[in-house]
């Protein structure tokens, strides 16, 4: 009679169970050294951002009544750059130097006389507290409303005359919403944050309002700002 040998089935039971541990170890060494590339891929980084840097730019509208008279239009461009702390996500403080300069005619409004060409120069800085409605980093929309102090620092040149200079110091508020781009194109904020340290990037829309006047009769050197930016935190 011819004999058949049935495998010992708790054999193969046993021998199945190894390779199957063999592979799942392999699956989890293998997850454990791509787990820090997968993260840093996401774009979330490990610790939250503790500084911020804006450039802007955009229209001033001055509060002064003569303005239009002496430069001819009721508004002029203004530059901008910003660097901020962050205490907490919703909370920080910074310093906003300003460029804006305007020229026209030295028109003297009560003697409508021509006095000659003008260029005015106007450098604000400010110190401010601003307060962030942010509460997620993937939050799309992160309006924010802030107020501090200003100090204008002023150069007035007319044609033939001597240059006048000096400063002047108010307040101001300021207001704005920013956009998140990280959420738009992944992989070139990866690339910000891999080279440059860039945790977020934002455009922006902001509008401030700052008063401060100058000299016995004074004159207004404060307005309305209606800037566009970008803003990295890092």
């Amino acid at each position: 009679m011819k004999t058949t040998i049935a495998p010992d089935s708790e054999q193969t039971d046993n021998r199945g169970g190894r390779e199957v541990s063999v592979h799942s170890g392999r699956v989890l060494l293998l997850l454990l050294m791509l787990f820090p590339l997968i993260s840093l891929a996401s774009g979330i980084p490990q610790d939250p951002p503790r500084w911020s840097l804006e450039i802007k730019g955009g229209s001033f509208f001055p509060k002064e009544d003569n303005w239009k008279a002496y430069y001819g239009d009721d508004k002029t461009g203004q530059f901008s750059g910003v660097i901020a702390y962050k205490f907490v996500r919703q909370f920080e403080v910074g310093i906003d130097g300003s460029y804006i300069k305007d020229e026209g005619k030295g028109l003297a409004p009560q003697q409508e006389q021509i006095t000659g060409n003008v260029t005015l120069e106007l450098y604000p800085l400010q110190l401010f507290a601003l307060v962030r409605g942010v509460f997620s980093e993937n939050q799309w929309l992160v309006p924010y409303l802030g107020a501090g102090w200003t100090r204008i620092y002023y150069e007035q040149d007319i044609h033939g005359q001597e240059k006048r200079r000096g400063a002047a110091t108010g307040a101001h508020i300021r207001g704005g919403l920013q956009l998140l781009l990280d959420n738009i194109d992944r992989s070139t904020a990866w690339g910000f944050y891999e080279n440059f340290g860039v945790n977020n990037s934002y455009f922006f829309l902001e509008v401030q309002r700052s008063s401060v006047e100058v000299g016995s009769d004074p004159v207004q050197l404060g307005g309305t700002s209606y800037q566009a930016g970008l803003l990295f935190e890092f």
